[in-house]
């Protein structure tokens, strides 16, 4: 700021100092005229009442010495402080109020723009820079032959009056200046203020607990970028922790249902209210049954959270999915026959092995599987195909659905159950399929739903295809085809 200023009292000044020296000028170009006036005036040896009446009829010329006396003592003080100078035809100084340059200086003069028959010049006397005006007269009629008439004035003593006036106005303006200057600093401080405090205060409220806390900042600035990032992490924070309750909960909940039936019945066991051999056999297989619930939800919830901290192991080999996919059919077929459904598989018999780890694709074939047979109405029909694509290979469970339609988006949220009424008889938390979505993508795959024009349900599976063997002679670089395996892990 303070450069700023002292620049721009530089360039004040040069302005301000040419200004003044221009109207210098002007001033010196008007004044000549009456000055020559009066230096005619004293050119007469009888000199008539008024200045104006000298001409050649009314005067005699007075001698060249009385003539410059007369100069210097009557013309000279009136001049306010500027030199008169007379100049001969060769524009010599003939005479000169200050006396120090008489026929040694000779000033080179060109006519005024500004003023008619007005000359101007710019000359050193006594090597000072002087402004000067001009104008002619008759060598004939004045005493020393003088054909110029010039007044002069120091252009030292312009600048120092233009400095002086100029300084106390650049104080005056360099005050407000400041005093401006305080001002927007304090505006644009505050401005930059405000809204980091804003943000600082909001940061203290989120790490308190107040995750719906947002900032009201807005503009297309880098503070105006701020707030919006602030609000989109708050947002996403504030998502975060309703899905950590809302997941909390559900565990709690589906914990809570085989617990309680843990409890109830080993208690009957231990306190001997159930007599007949029938009853405890029904207390045990229940007992059998939830604790396989509970282990099996345990697992669960282990493998989500090894899939989301990257931490679970992959073995990608060339799997066999025509015969993976048959295996899995023979698995799930006794239940399938248990609610009247029939099961269907088309796949090409020269489909491509795919590249996946044949554990956690197991896996994942027994989750999509598991979903149809748990709700497709009685008497439909599940088809399971698997075709190419031009990202690999896709495999597709479509299954009629029930009247609560499962959200194809929604599908694959944790506890997400389309009918929450069926949560403890179809058995399963609700974690298979955002488990098999995090394996897939851990895969390289895919895993989405949609629905067909029918209305039935499409569950799709789309995994890389292994890389093809090498001819016959080269070393092969592609994996052989893992066998499936045989264990459900999920």
């Amino acid at each position: 700021m303070a450069v700023s200023l002292l620049l721009g009292g530089a360039l004040t000044w040069v302005l301000v100092r040419d200004l003044e020296f221009q109207s210098v000028q002007d001033q010196l170009d008007r004044g000549v005229v009456p000055v020559t006036l009066q230096v005619k005036y004293q050119e007469c040896l009888n000199r008539p009442a008024l200045p104006t009446n000298v001409g050649a009829a009314t005067c005699r010329l007075d001698a060249p010495v009385d003539f410059e006396d007369r100069l210097a003592s009557i013309v000279v003080p009136t001049l306010s402080g500027n030199r008169l100078l007379l100049l001969d035809a060769q524009r010599r100084v003939v005479f000169d109020s200050g006396r120090t340059e008489m026929f040694v200086a000779q000033i080179p003069i060109t006519p005024s723009r500004r003023v008619a028959n007005v000359l101007e010049a710019r000359t050193t006397l006594d090597s000072q820079a002087y402004f000067a005006a001009a104008t002619k007269i008759t060598p004939a009629r004045n005493p020393i032959g003088a054909s110029y008439v010039v007044l002069a004035q120091p252009q030292a003593l312009v600048a120092s009056a233009a400095a002086g006036d100029l300084a106390g106005r650049l104080l005056e303006a360099g005050g407000a200046a400041l005093v401006l200057a305080m001002l927007l600093i304090l505006l644009v401080s505050r401005s930059l203020t405000r809204p980091l405090t804003q943000l600082a205060g909001a940061a203290e409220d989120i790490a308190a607990g107040n995750y719906s806390r947002r900032v009201r900042i807005r503009g297309h600035d880098e503070i105006g970028m701020l707030g919006a990032a602030f609000n989109r992490m708050a947002e996403a924070v504030e998502r975060a922790r309703k899905t950590q309750r809302d997941f909390l909960a559900n565990v709690s909940h589906e914990l809570k249902t085989p617990l309680t039936s843990l409890i109830g019945f080993s208690q009957a066991l231990v306190d001997g209210s159930l007599w007949s051999e029938a009853d405890r056999m029904r207390a045990a297989t229940i007992i059998h049954e939830e604790s396989e619930r509970v282990l099996r939800m345990a697992q669960e919830l282990l493998d989500l959270a090894r899939v989301e901290a990257g931490s679970i192991s992959m073995h990608i080999t060339a799997v066999d999915l025509g015969g993976l996919l048959q295996q899995e059919i023979e698995m799930i077929r006794p239940r399938a026959v248990k609610h009247r459904l029939e099961l269907s598989l088309t796949v090409p018999s020269d489909i491509s092995p795919v590249a996946a780890d044949p554990e956690r694709l197991h896996q994942i074939l027994d989750n999509l599987l598991d979903n149809a047979v748990k709700y497709a109405p009685e008497g439909t029909e599940i088809e399971i195909s698997a075709l190419p694509n031009i990202s690999g290979v896709e495999t597709v469970v479509a299954n009629a659905t029930p009247t609560h339609k499962p959200d194809a988006e929604r599908m694959f949220e944790r506890f997400y159950r389309a009918d929450p009424s069926r949560s403890a008889a179809a058995g399963g938390v609700g974690l298979g399929l955002s488990i098999s979505r995090e394996l897939a993508s851990a895969m390289k795959g895919k895993l989405w739903a949609d629905y067909d024009g029918s209305g039935n349900l499409r569950l799709h599976l789309l995994l890389p295809a292994a890389p093809k063997p090498a001819p016959a002679g080269e070393p092969s670089t592609a994996p052989a085809p893992a066998p499936a395996p045989a264990l459900l892990t999920s």
